[in-house]
């Protein structure tokens, strides 16, 4: 039973929004490859992407981030790395590639793919004021 109760704080915790926490919201655009980062309403970054290539897709729709992962290895996809992803939709997620050459195109079996530094930035952004506070909007 204790363990349970330590399990369920934990995950709350994870959804819980510090009193002084900022909205986050990413905006992704399919067509124009690109992500605009806004913090409680002001524009403040914006990132080419790589989105879905041909015969995958990149889900769309408004979504929170479900789960985060410092360092995360996809199990469907050859153990390829997903450094600071951002999971916001079952499997698919936000993160770092090491195929930076590609970014501003689409080149992903779906996920929304960022240079690594940008990755990094918006993952401690999520971090620290919380995945309830995070909104993602991913439009074609």
């Amino acid at each position: 039973m204790k363990r349970v109760f330590v399990a369920l704080c934990a995950a709350l915790a994870l959804w819980a929004v510090p009193a002084n926490a900022a909205s986050i919201l990413a905006k992704i655009d399919i067509s124009e490859q690109t992500m605009r980062v806004y913090i409680d309403g002001a524009p403040r970054y914006t990132w080419a992407v790589s989105t879905a290539r041909r015969g995958y897709y990149t889900p769309t729709g408004s979504f929170t981030a479900q789960r985060l992962a410092a360092v995360w290895y996809s199990r469907k996809y050859d153990n390829a790395p997903m450094p600071h992803s951002i999971f916001f939709y079952g499997g698919f997620a936000i993160h770092g590639t090491m195929e930076v050459r590609q970014l501003g195109s689409p080149a992903s079996h779906g996920c929304i793919r960022l240079m690594p530094g940008n990755a990094a930035l918006l993952y401690s952004l999520v971090e620290a004021n919380g995945m309830g506070n995070t909104r993602i909007v991913v439009s074609e």
